[in-house]
């Protein structure tokens, strides 16, 4: 695959993911408006609660809209393998600032809510929650497209794809919009028992669950962004069809050493020890290298960087570096 096919690639799965941030940006925006106005005129904890999560999220979508922008800057001399970590370090900061923020935020106003009174105005709380689910059900529906389209590229099941996607902005959306839905029912569950009760334990109990809630999304977004900060490898099953692919080259009799990095959300680095045939001429050796790092691109596009080496004989230690093929 060309450098240019692979930039288009590039530049689609971001855009997609681009989309999908700014469609449930948008959304969240709107649904926060409405859920305040709707909390503070009807003395729901739990509508107050819900739109400090939406609130979140759209601080959330900010963010990751400029971890997208910032990710896919080209490779310059200070940094020659790109931009791409910092989406990462933006949704690891994403995580910690608004999730936590608003998961706590919601858990402190519920508790203090529980001893007050109860709310009598029901119907405009009921009303915006179904509004913000449908809204929030749109979105959901454009995150599950770009999923499925994404899970499609690595023939993969889209669980399997969500649980080792690189890209932390498709499943940020995912979750925030997932919980924003079970948030919903949350909400209108607490309300309508407090309209049967009378009540505000079961709002404020409302606001307390959302807010677990909010925390839990932001401890999976955390550990999966600091886990690519640190510098995480290609999961093991990818691992393993680029070390086959490596393994079929001709005049190959082993690898001996290999090594992955995911650099970014549309960027891996595959470095590797290569044992050639000993009756392997040079010129069969680089031939063998281009084939290799040519079927490594054109199956898996999000390989961007290889590296191989032939490997001596350790006692001896000839043995060369990784260099670039």
């Amino acid at each position: 695959m060309s450098e240019t096919a692979e930039a288009q690639q590039e530049e689609t799965a971001n855009a997609e993911s681009v989309l999908t941030v700014l469609i449930a940006g948008l959304m969240n925006l709107g649904i926060a408006v409405a859920k305040l106005v709707a909390g503070v005129l009807s003395g729901s904890a739990a509508m107050v609660s819900e739109a400090a999560h939406s609130a979140a999220d759209t601080v959330t979508e900010f963010m990751l809209y400029i971890a997208l922008r910032n990710s896919v800057k080209p490779a310059d001399t200070a940094h020659p393998f790109g931009y791409g970590s910092t989406a990462y370090m933006w949704a690891a900061l994403a995580a910690a600032f608004t999730f936590v923020a608003g998961g706590l935020f919601s858990i402190t106003h519920g508790v203090h809510s529980m001893s007050g009174e109860a709310e009598s105005n029901f119907l405009i709380a009921y009303i915006v929650l179904a509004i913000s689910f449908v809204l929030e059900s749109v979105s959901f529906a454009r995150t599950i497209v770009q999923l499925r389209d994404e899970s499609r590229r690595w023939k993969v099941r889209p669980r399997l794809f969500l649980r080792h996607t690189p890209d932390t902005s498709l499943k940020a959306v995912f979750l925030e919009d997932l919980a924003a839905l079970i948030g919903l029912v949350l909400a209108a569950t607490g309300l309508l028992l407090t309209e049967i009760t009378g009540s505000p334990f079961y709002d404020g109990g409302a606001s307390i669950l959302i807010g677990v809630l909010l925390l839990v999304v932001a401890v999976l977004l955390g550990h999966a962004n600091l886990s690519l900060l640190i510098g995480r490898g290609l999961p093991p099953r990818f691992r393993l069809a680029v070390l086959t692919e490596i393994e079929a080259g001709e005049d190959i009799a082993a690898v001996q050493e290999l090594l992955t990095l995911q650099l970014g959300p549309t960027s891996v680095l595959v470095a590797a020890k290569i044992d050639f045939r000993d009756s392997a001429s040079g010129e069969a050796i680089e031939h063998t290298s281009r084939a290799v790092e040519a079927r490594l691109r054109e199956r898996f596009p999000m390989i961007r960087y290889v590296f191989l080496s032939p490997w001596g004989d350790p006692a001896s230690g000839a043995d060369a570096d990784l260099s670039p093929r």
